[in-house]
């Protein structure tokens, strides 16, 4: 045994020693797992007499799996708790890691086993799990260049290093970008119309700074409220600004601008297409997804964009009008949306976002999110502990008959040097062992407001309605990764699920936000702890589908312009990333932003996350989601409430447990008796014919 015993990334007993892995421990731990690996896949590579799922597959997974859980580590903790150490070991490494994925997927010998298996007279009595695996391997071999000419394989390496590298550079970008910047404001005054709690935070974060007045960051709880409530335009104005040039050339800094990184992902991923033998990379995105084609994909997209338009150019004639009539705007600037919206919102429905928000305490959203989850899925959630990476980071665990189902990390605020956005990432994955299972454990990542002190008395943080959603969509990703029965690895949880069909789960619990029978059991008024009176949820479920066109058109011109970038756009051409945008807004968008605006500058999903031509999931996934709602809504017409065990449990059955372990759309078919409609989604946009 060597001094790396010491190393907390190379304990894999339980979980990980968040309290003891330092930035130091980087480098000697990925080099230890990287040299195991590498003596693995030299001894798999080797002539076998007969190659089966045991001298084979096994070794090969048990090796992968602890380099991937320790490298996980080291990515969650870069996006959590951002250090320059921290980043300099993450950077130093990653393509080092890289270079050993490619060349495991560019590995003939292996490839030849994996094909050996497949074609085995074993094959057939495989469970359907591991065909799934083996049939993932061969597929993904030929993706990751296992097929392509000795001469060719560095280039397509070192495309892969290339794009890891940048990907995390423009992450880093945006990151920089956000936390550098901070507006101080002098006094109240300015802040005409601002909800006290998000004075509160901005006054304590300028005391924090060691400065009088109130400071306001481009962490969305800071900068959006001031967007949605700001009197004073000016103030919107600033801040839409900052937000909507970050990391880009009209930017604070130059080095953080994420133009050339655009482009030279674009080049990359063309290449890799070509490479490969595809015309284009949205091809090669959509060989393991539902979705046939780039153009099935964009039909698709259009289709909802022709049925979104005249609700959306409805939303804005209103929008406009009201602006002009009631607050004196001759001409709806950007900046102006979120506000006029609000107030329009308040007008016609008597209600502001901060009036519900006071009845949405962090305590009692987290206690009825999990009473939902123990209705629905026959479990239990427990207070567990853990080392954790910060302080406010909390654990649970996830019982099912007194016996342990999986756990979880539930880090809500946003806070300096964490990335922004809200995920779930799994720190461990469902496996059979020789003795036991090893439970699946996942990271549930947000940015919200954290709790605050006034007059010397600490609030516990309050959610807007929003921001409830969001928690339900992650803890739904959380559900399919840890509810699971699936006993292999890689097809456990969501591992080898479709992209496109990632999003079912999470979509599928935001839902429930919107039912009397779960928000009466976890609302408390933050001053009486009354609940949500039934009189503002019903206004709450009249302006549901406020804007809905508005919104579903957003969704469809990213998902458009993410998909044309990925198709049929050649940054050799004449034509830039910007004009690419600027196409697609002009055929589907009903609201152009100014001509400043460089929303794709941190458009993350596509540049530094899985989504890239792949941002359609969200709207195909949603026509699934709201499909297999519709099971609940029909169970509550029958008992009066959604939260029906029986459909639970077919959910929990059908989806949740299953995993990867077969095709989403059998998975759904099962759960559903019939393949998916759109028309759930339709009606719960408020889009019905």
């Amino acid at each position: 045994m060597s001094a790396n015993v010491a190393n907390p990334l190379l304990d894999f007993a339980d979980l990980p020693r968040f309290d003891a892995i330092k930035p130091e421990h980087v480098t000697p731990a990925i080099d230890a797992l990287l040299d195991e690996n590498r003596a693995v896949v030299a001894q798999l590579e080797a002539p076998m007499a007969q190659v089966n799922w045991e001298n084979f597959v096994e070794p090969l997974e048990n090796a992968t799996e602890k380099l991937g859980r320790a490298w996980g580590v080291v990515g969650h903790l870069n996006a959590v708790v951002d250090t320059p150490e921290l980043r300099a070991a993450y950077n130093e490494n990653q393509p080092k890691v890289t270079e050993f994925w490619t060349s495991l997927g560019q590995n003939l010998a292996l490839f030849e086993k994996y094909k050996a298996l497949q074609s085995s007279p074993d094959f057939a009595s495989l469970s359907p799990a591991r065909r799934k695996i083996i049939e993932n391997a061969v597929r993904d071999f030929r993706l990751g260049g296992a097929e392509l000419p000795e001469d060719k394989k560095p280039r397509f390496a070192e495309i892969q290093e290339k794009h890891a590298a940048i990907a995390t550079k423009f992450s880093e970008n945006v990151l920089d970008a956000t936390n550098d910047y901070a507006l101080f404001v002098d006094t109240e005054e300015e802040l005409s119309g601002l909800p006290d709690d998000v004075k509160h935070a901005a006054r304590a974060a300028a005391e924090k700074d060691g400065k009088s007045g109130y400071k306001f960051t481009l962490h969305f709880p800071s900068y959006f409220p001031l967007l949605q409530y700001a009197d004073n335009r000016k103030l919107r104005e600033t801040i839409y600004r900052a937000n909507a040039t970050k990391a880009s050339e009209l930017g604070a800094k130059p080095e953080w601008d994420n133009t050339q990184n655009i482009v030279e992902l674009i080049k990359l991923r063309n290449e890799e297409a070509a490479l490969l033998g595809y015309k284009n990379f949205a091809e090669v995105s959509l060989v393991p997804k539902m979705a046939e084609s780039p153009s099935h994909v964009i039909g698709f997209l259009e289709d909802l964009a022709k049925r979104a338009r005249p609700f959306a150019e409805k939303d804005l004639a209103e929008l406009r009008q009201f602006a002009k009539d009631e607050l004196g705007l001759d001409q709806l600037e950007a900046w102006d949306m979120a506000y006029a919206s609000e107030k329009l919102r308040e007008k016609r429905y008597a209600f502001s976002e901060q009036e519900v928000k006071e009845y949405f305490p962090e305590p009692k959203v987290i206690e009825g999110l999990f009473r939902v989850v123990q209705n629905l899925f026959a479990v239990q959630i427990k207070p567990d502990s853990s080392p954790v990476w910060h302080k406010d980071v909390k654990f649970f665990r996830i019982e099912r008959d007194g016996e342990l189902v999986g756990q979880f990390y539930l880090d809500l605020y946003a806070r300096h040097g964490k990335r922004g956005g809200a995920w779930m990432d799994d720190a461990r994955g469902r496996r059979k062992l020789k003795d036991r299972i090893q439970t699946p454990v996942a990271y549930l990542t947000c940015n919200f407001s954290e709790p605050v002190t006034v007059d010397g008395k600490q609030r516990p943080a309050l959610f807007t309605h929003d921001e409830v959603i969001t928690l339900f969509h992650e803890f739904g990703h959380g559900l399919h990764h840890m509810l699971t029965q699936v006993d292999d690895l890689s097809v456990a949880g969501i591992a080898g699920v479709e992209w496109d069909a990632v999003e079912l789960p999470s979509q599928f619990m935001e839902n429930f936000c919107w039912e009397w029978d779960v928000l009466q059991h976890m609302t408390a008024h933050a001053e009486t702890g009354k609940p949500l009176p039934r009189e503002l949820f019903d206004k709450m479920i009249a302006a549901k589908n406020f804007q809905s066109g508005l919104q579903m058109l957003r969704q469809v011109e990213f998902s458009l312009f993410d998909m044309h970038l990925h198709y049929d756009y050649d940054p050799n051409g004449g034509k830039t990333v910007q004009d690419v945008l600027n196409e697609v807004r002009q055929r589907f968008a009903v609201v152009i932003p100014p001509a400043f605006n460089r929303f794709q500058h941190s458009f993350g999903h596509i540049f530094a996350g899985g989504y890239s031509a792949g941002y359609y999931s969200y709207k195909w996934a949603e026509v699934l989601s709201a499909d297999a709602y519709s099971l609940f809504e029909e169970a509550s017409e029958a008992t009066g409430s959604v939260l029906s065990s029986e459909a639970g449990l077919k959910f929990s059955q059908e989806v949740l447990a299953m995993g990867g372990s077969r095709p989403a759309l059998e998975s759904f078919t099962a759960f559903r008796g019939r393949e998916p409609n759109i028309d759930a989604l339709l009606r719960h946009n408020g889009m019905a014919a």
